[in-house]
């Protein structure tokens, strides 16, 4: 085995560890939609170690439909609707997590399977990444308005690590890269980079809402209820 792949074998198995870690820490929190994503994540650099280690195309099969999941919905959709409970205090039903999950992978199906996305499918995905890394950007926002400006500056970091591989993924081969080892190196801690610093910004977000009640525009705490303005 090739130095690189030893490298590619670690850079999996860190993803794996920090999306398997934080995943589990946004279910403490009570914010499914956050911890599944996170583990879908997980189960998709599970069997991209297998594949990297038996040879068995099935596992990298697995891997890849994951990885659409994520590309399409999971993270520009699942995701950024488990952050808005802390951006705008969304806090969706049991009822709507399991739909949010549903119509996902309906629409992973449809993406992976149909004939008219084969051309599309890869703007389709950088257009969605792209409506992601702009979320972030808001989420960098609200991180500076209270303060937490460490925070915030990983978010950028985060987005800009992110978005580079979305941009880059389907559009550009790495001279000397035939085997596209190298950028899924990049690829895997840029992808654990941002499983481990949403976590920290959520929990920033949360800190600041407690404090702060009124945070969020349009909304007011009188006495236990919080009605609209």
């Amino acid at each position: 085995m090739e130095f690189k792949a030893y490298i590619y074998c670690l850079a999996d198995l860190v993803l794996m560890a920090t999306s398997l870690i934080y995943g589990l820490k946004f279910f403490g929190k009570r914010n499914y939609l956050l911890g599944i994503e996170w583990l879908v994540v997980t189960f998709s650099a599970t069997n991209l170690l297998i594949n990297a280690l038996t040879g068995e195309h099935v596992f990298y099969s697995i891997s890849l439909f994951c990885d659409a999941f994520s590309r399409a919905v999971g993270v520009p959709v699942i995701a950024v609707a488990g952050m808005m409970a802390v951006t705008h205090r969304y806090k969706p039903s049991i009822t709507a997590d399991v739909m949010y999950v549903v119509g996902a992978l309906a629409v992973t199906v449809v993406v992976w399977t149909a004939d008219f996305m084969t051309a599309p499918k890869p703007y389709f995905y950088l257009v969605m990444w792209s409506l992601f890394s702009v979320y972030l950007a808001y989420v960098a926002k609200r991180l500076l308005s209270v303060g937490e400006s460490l925070n915030a500056v990983s978010v950028i970091l985060a987005l800009v690590s992110t978005q580079a591989i979305a941009s880059i993924y389907d559009f550009y081969r790495i001279p000397g890269d035939d085997d596209q080892m190298i950028f899924y190196i990049f690829a895997l801690l840029s992808w654990s980079y941002m499983s481990v610093t949403l976590y920290y910004a959520y929990c920033a977000l949360e800190r600041a809402q407690k404090n702060e009640p009124d945070l969020n525009p349009g909304y007011a705490l009188r006495g236990l209820e919080r009605t609209p303005q």
